[in-house]
């Protein structure tokens, strides 16, 4: 049975006090004699403890005035929730990044009651360490790469300098203006965050471990989005000083004379392209044969050609050891031509991320992992009952709006709802100059399955905007079914790539054609329409270039 929490008499002439603080938040399992709230009486404040053991219900709010005997909240029993109101969680989610801060808002438009357990600050990985800080770098490194060449448009501009601090700090109000506005997003749809380490404590239970101490909250269901952790490679000297991952590179207090990157990966290629527009001399070592080992090769080679003229690039190179000489870092690798040593002030270890799983009680709870991802089926189901997982925990395709994606995906289905969210067609792009983006399978992939395909091509050089921006390296690919003309992949390499991309990706999730784009009439001049004539090339039909 409930237990009432009542302002208490402290004294004889007490008659009233106020509720100036609750030391536990709603839902959180307390003991009994725990101290759950700060009450102010007769110019004095004393902590008072829980009457029993159970699950907290708050009533009133912070600030509250009653009468002694007031009652300002419950204490539930386990199974008492729904009856009282849902003192309990219908869903706790673990991480508040861009899957778990999404699904928590999805699952509270539909009704939900929801606690959001976040160890470090909301927007995850994505918001404070990876595509919003980098993309904030990247536009003042493109900006302060165009200033230095625009002397060739006929603007002359002496002086430049670039101010890291500046730079640094517009970067972090970038992020802060958007963290702060997932928190306001958490408040206006009443969803609760817990800050601290969140670790699966039993059958719908999670522990949260903060500075302040452990709570536990209880859930009908959990729905796990904890996201990825930066990967390291097995290679002598990689913990030394002055070798850092790509957090570390975010928050740069000075640009170094060089740096050696290990992994010419996504965030190997935009983090060289920052550091190489401030001056730093930038070397890529890549294992693979090719920069962006996933991405159609044609395209790899293209932005290949690109950053040469801004950096070196070793391809199909192993990094054997990363060792000290002379103040320095001296970088040891295989390559075909045999071994090469790179010396440098400092070395990005860029090798990509991995799931982020460590403390989350999943061999306890019954989740399976396979090489510490998290194994859901096609509903976001892991091997636990109630226990769900999105994301980058899940070792599938690490990107953070396919992870908002599956976020709502996994929301409705909680919920009983259908779904409408299309997950087969997900859309990437990367941030260098010049930007890539692509969405559907490369032709490699599409030889590789057999496919009879035609693929229409059209360069930026042949596209009047790009021109007139001054930036007319790349093209624009488009792989076509050959037989009913779908679209089966996209790919681009240019300016503004990274905002044309989604045009295809609606066109794909409506099974369009590339002769539905290429009778679709765009607006000139524009860098869209380079689009346009790619899919007329598909059947040999291009107006503006020859075949």
């Amino acid at each position: 049975m409930a237990v009432k929490i009542v302002i208490p008499r402290l004294g004889q002439t007490m008659k009233e006090g106020t509720v100036t603080k609750w030391l536990k938040s709603d839902g959180a399992c307390v003991k009994k004699d725990e101290e759950i709230f700060e009450l102010e009486y007769d110019k004095a404040t004393a902590n008072m403890p829980s009457p029993a053991e159970g699950i907290l219900k708050i009533t009133a709010a912070e600030g509250t005035k009653g009468n002694v005997g007031s009652e300002i909240g419950l204490i539930l029993q386990e199974g008492e929730a729904a009856e009282a109101g849902g003192a309990a969680y219908d869903v706790i989610v673990i991480g508040g990044g861009p899957g778990g801060y999404v699904a928590a808002i999805r699952l509270a438009q539909l009704g939900a009651k929801v606690l959001v357990a976040e160890k470090d600050k909301l927007g995850g990985t994505c918001l404070n360490r990876g595509c919003i800080p980098t993309k904030a770098l990247l536009q003042c490194a493109e900006f302060y790469g165009q200033v230095k060449e625009s002397a060739r448009m006929g603007v002359k501009v002496t002086g430049l300098e670039a101010d890291i601090g500046v730079i640094n700090g517009r970067k972090s109000k970038v992020v802060e203006q958007l963290v702060g506005g997932v928190g306001m997003l958490m408040k206006a749809n009443g969803i609760t965050v817990a800050y601290g380490t969140a670790e699966i404590a039993g059958k719908g239970e999670v522990r949260v471990t903060a500075r302040k101490g452990m709570e536990t909250y209880r859930a009908k269901n959990i729905l796990i989005a904890s996201g990825s952790k930066p990967s390291s490679v097995p290679v002598p000297g990689i913990e030394g000083k002055d070798v850092i991952t790509s957090n570390e590179a975010l928050d740069m207090n000075s640009v170094p004379g060089s740096m050696v990157i290990i992994g010419g990966g996504v965030i190997g290629v935009e983090m060289g392209s920052i550091y190489a527009s401030f001056g730093t001399k930038v070397t890529i070592v890549e294992i693979f044969p090719q920069l962006l080992p996933n991405a159609d090769r044609e395209i790899a080679e293209e932005l290949k050609r690109a950053l040469s003229g801004k950096m070196d690039i070793h391809t199909g190179a192993k990094v054997l050891e990363i060792s000290d000489h002379k103040g320095r870092k001296a970088v040891r690798a295989q390559t075909d031509g045999g071994e090469i040593t790179i010396e440098a002030d400092r070395v990005l270890v860029a090798a990509g991320r991995v799931p982020e799983t460590e403390g989350l009680g999943l061999k306890n709870a019954g989740v399976r992992t396979d090489k510490n991802r998290i194994v859901v089926d096609g509903e976001f189901r892991t091997t636990a009952e109630g226990i769900y997982a999105i994301g980058d925990v899940t070792g599938g395709i690490q990107l953070a709006h396919y992870a908002s994606a599956q976020g709502i995906a996994a929301a409705e289905k909680i919920m009983g709802r259908k779904s409408r969210v299309n997950l087969s067609v997900v859309p990437s792009c990367i941030y260098t100059h010049p930007e890539i983006a692509c969405v559907g399978i490369t032709e490699e992939q599409a030889r590789e399955q057999g496919l009879q395909y035609d693929v229409g091509r059209f360069p930026f050089r042949a596209n009047g905007k790009a021109l007139a921006m001054g930036q007319p390296e790349g093209l624009v690919k488009i792989i076509a079914d050959k037989k009913y003309g779908g679209i089966l992949g996209v790919h681009m390499i240019g300016p503004r790539a990274t905002d044309m991309i989604g045009e295809m990706a609606v066109a794909m999730s409506l099974e369009g054609t590339a002769g539905d784009i290429g009778a679709t009439i765009h607006p000139h001049p524009t860098l869209s329409e380079a689009l346009m004539e790619a899919a007329h090339d598909c059947s040999g039909d291009a107006i503006h270039i020859k075949r």
